[in-house]
């Protein structure tokens, strides 16, 4: 017996064209990178990739950080990227849950700490932390010694989902975007000092 919720799963015709193409596009792109650079492959490298830009262990390092650190000149910028980084769970988690599109085929169950919408794949979550964590440092604080080093890092986190199947290509690019929206719109609503103050005292009191 066909399963009732299928109608409500199929997506429409022009969308599921869109959605086919991604699927043709991320496996050729994964075949090709194999046949090029099959060094590229390699899963410990691309897990390592995984970790070092995962929501938790940059929360709770940003917390210590803020907890470890008492000087007033940098409360703007610890409250501030607190804020961008909540901002992007709370944006990710959201977007998952609504669209609910499955990982590729291929991906494979280790990925790190995974709860509720994070085994959807639309749209990525670790491109959208990278780039919005690379794009808030580099042009916020204007960090030009770190440019390259966090381009080169924020690059490599994004491919590498494809090539562990975790995300498509174009749910790799749509958290990229998205990590550019998240900092523009964390600074078009930069908190002030006594605002971050405020913040501040709430894990130091």
């Amino acid at each position: 017996m066909a399963d009732p919720n299928d109608k409500k799963r199929r997506a429409p015709p022009a969308l599921r064209i869109l959605l086919d193409l991604d699927v043709a596009v991320t496996n050729k792109f994964c075949a090709a990178v194999t046949r090029a650079a099959p060094h590229l492959l390699q899963r410990k490298h691309h897990k390592v990739l995984e970790i070092s830009c995962h929501g938790v262990p940059w929360l709770v390092g940003w917390v210590a950080y803020m907890l470890l650190t008492t000087d007033p000149s940098l409360y703007q910028l610890q409250a501030n990227f607190l804020y961008g980084l909540l901002l992007d769970v709370i944006a990710i988690t959201v977007i998952k849950a609504f669209v609910r599109r499955r990982r590729p085929a291929g991906n494979e169950s280790d990925m790190f700490m995974t709860v509720g919408p994070d085994k959807f794949s639309f749209p990525s979550g670790h491109a959208s932390r990278a780039v919005f964590i690379s794009h808030f440092f580099i042009y916020y604080l204007e960090l030009s010694l770190l440019a390259l080093p966090l381009v080169a890092w924020s690059a490599s986190v994004c491919v590498s989902r494809v090539l562990l199947r975790r995300h498509h290509v174009f749910d790799v690019i749509c958290g990229a975007l998205l990590g550019i929206v998240e900092s523009l719109f964390v600074f078009y609503f930069w908190l002030g000092q006594d605002t971050c103050l405020w913040i501040i005292s709430i894990f130091t009191s």
